[in-house]
Order: structure tokens, then C-alpha cells, then sequence
């Protein structure tokens, strides 16, 4: 356990040394995030159209997927070609996903709290609840993560990873917003922690259950 521990450590201290090293690509989701925000400011408040509660948090949710998405999608590129089979000599396989899915989960929280400020600041702050909804957003980012890394990796192995990664994605993500939305909807309407007490135990569950399915997986597809 504690090898396992130490080679967990290492990958995710590789991982932010080469994303801080090279951070077009950091650089680049987070123009996406603000590319996309600015739209919407353009697409409603410019024009004097109200955007209704539900509308704002279904929207919300739509921008946050969408980045997530992107920034995930490639995680496994580096691993291609010799250096997967350098990796294959030091590591083990659920050191790799693990440490994959720990730096997805912290990229995607920074992700989404840069992407609720500026949304919040261009389109209003419906939020009553401010803490709650923080809370959501951190299991709807830790769920994207853990999620798309296990299908990144499964697509990392096709030609065509980015088609790919969006068939499997899609339905995996699906229930996962539908909770992302009731319980968010919940903390704009400032509703008691209690009326969210099933979708968030739902969601920790979740994550819980990819990332044990990620590590009992992983090795197939590590050998394959």
C-alpha cells in the first residue's frame, strides 16, 4: 500500500510538472471556458432576455461538461508510443489511473470554480445557497474526472479516440447531470441541505463506485 502510495504521488507530481511547464493546454480550457461564457453574455443579457432559474443552471452544467470534456480527453496522449511501454517497466497500472484521476478531479475543480466565477459575474448569481452549490459543483468536477479518465483511457487505445470518447461518454454522464442539476437547482431555490440529501449521497456513491471500477479495470487495459 504504501508503494502504491509513493508511486501515486510521483504521477501526479509528474502530472503538474509538465502541465506547468507546457500550460498551453490549461491555457487553452480555460479560453474555452471564457470563450463560451462571453457567448452566452452575448446570446441573453445583451439582448434583454430574462434567463429564467432553470435555464441558468441547466446551461451552467452544459458549459461545465463541454470543458471538462476537452480538458480530459487527451490525458492519456502522453502515455502513447515508448513512453507507455517506459511506464509499463516502473508502475503499476492502479498507480497510473489513480494518479490520472487525482489530477483530473483537482484540474476540473479549478476548472469549475474559474468557470462559476465568470459565470456568475456575466450572468447573474441566482445562488441562495452558496455553500451548497459549492459542494455540488466540487462532486459534479470530482465526477467528471473520475469518469472520463476510465473512458480517455478505454479510448486512448482506438484511432479515432475523440469520436469514441463521446459515444461512451454520453451515456455514462447523462444520470450523473440529471443529479448535478436537481441538487444545484435545489441550492438556487435555497432549499434545505436535507431535500439534496439523496442526490448527493447518490453522487459520492458514484464516484466512489468508477474509481473502484477503474482500478479493477485499468489492468486489462493497461495489458491490452
Amino acid at each position: 500500500m504504501n508503494h502504491l502510495l509513493k508511486e501515486v504521488r510521483v504521477l501526479v507530481q509528474k502530472e503538474m510538472t509538465l502541465e506547468w511547464r507546457d500550460r498551453s493546454s490549461l491555457n487553452g480550457i480555460l479560453l474555452y471556458t471564457f470563450s463560451t461564457v462571453f457567448v452566452c453574455y452575448l446570446s441573453f443579457n445583451q439582448q434583454k432576455v430574462h434567463l429564467h432559474q432553470i435555464t441558468w443552471n441547466t446551461l451552467f452544467w452544459i458549459i461545465q461538461l463541454f470543458t471538462v470534456t476537452n480538458a480530459i480527453a487527451k490525458c492519456f496522449d502522453q502515455e502513447k508510443g515508448g513512453r507507455y511501454f517506459f511506464y509499463y517497466s516502473l508502475v503499476s497500472p492502479q498507480a497510473l489511473i489513480l494518479s490520472k484521476i487525482i489530477y483530473n478531479a483537482f484540474l476540473s475543480s479549478i476548472i469549475a470554480l474559474v468557470g462559476f466565477v465568470l459565470y456568475s459575474f456575466v450572468m447573474d448569481n441566482p445562488v441562495q445557497d452558496l455553500t451548497l452549490f459549492s459542494f455540488v459543483l466540487l462532486l459534479g468536477a470530482i465526477g467528471f474526472s473520475t469518469s472520463l479518465t476510465l473512458i480517455a483511457g478505454i479510448a486512448s487505445k482506438a484511432s479515432n479516440s475523440s469520436s469514441l470518447m463521446a459515444v461512451l461518454g454520453f451515456p455514462v454522464i447523462l444520470p450523473m447531470i440529471l443529479l448535478l442539476v436537481k441538487a444545484s437547482k435545489n441550492a438556487i431555490d435555497g432549499l434545505a441541505w436535507s431535500a439534496s440529501q439523496d442526490e448527493v449521497v447518490t453522487l459520492i456513491g458514484v464516484d466512489f463506485i468508477v474509481v473502484a471500477i477503474s482500478i479493477l479495470l485499468f489492468p486489462y487495459l493497461w495489458r491490452s
